[in-house]
């Protein structure tokens, strides 16, 4: 008889990032995304917007992109020591389903897609690998 093995340990729980309510309401409102990430700048989710802002735009250049790819790489870190803070071991799920989980898996998206747009092809494949390991469903 063959018996499929997986990890024998199982998976670690999933990490649940808090929330952010007061940066969440400045967003929300409207304020500046530049000055909610001056006033919360542990959030990864106001780099998010930042960065997303600079991907997005229509007439992007390679300043946009190094841009967003500033603002990416720091919501990234920023949102590492907040997962490391609640109990992250450097793997494990950290599901999108979770709202204030979304900052960090889309500050690693959008570092992704600048890195890719600038050729660090490295780079790209470990964010895409990142999000597959954190929740499967983001990644293609």
């Amino acid at each position: 008889m063959v018996h499929a093995h997986g990890n024998l340990l199982g998976e670690p729980p999933a990490t649940l990032l808090p929330a952010h309510p007061e940066a969440e309401a400045e967003l929300a409102a409207g304020n500046p995304p530049a000055e909610v990430a001056a006033h919360h700048p542990t959030v990864s989710a106001t780099w998010a917007v930042l960065a997303e802002e600079a991907l997005g735009r229509p007439e992007r250049g390679l300043t946009d992109t190094i841009e967003a790819y500033a603002y990416a790489r720091t919501g990234y870190h920023r949102g590492l020591d907040a997962l490391r803070r609640n109990g992250w071991k450097g793997y494990g799920p950290v599901p999108w389903s979770h709202e204030p989980n979304r900052g960090f898996l889309r500050c690693v998206t959008v570092l992704a897609k600048a890195a890719e747009a600038i050729g660090e092809h490295d780079e790209q494949e470990r964010c895409t690998q990142l999000l597959r390991d954190c929740d499967p469903s983001l990644a293609p």
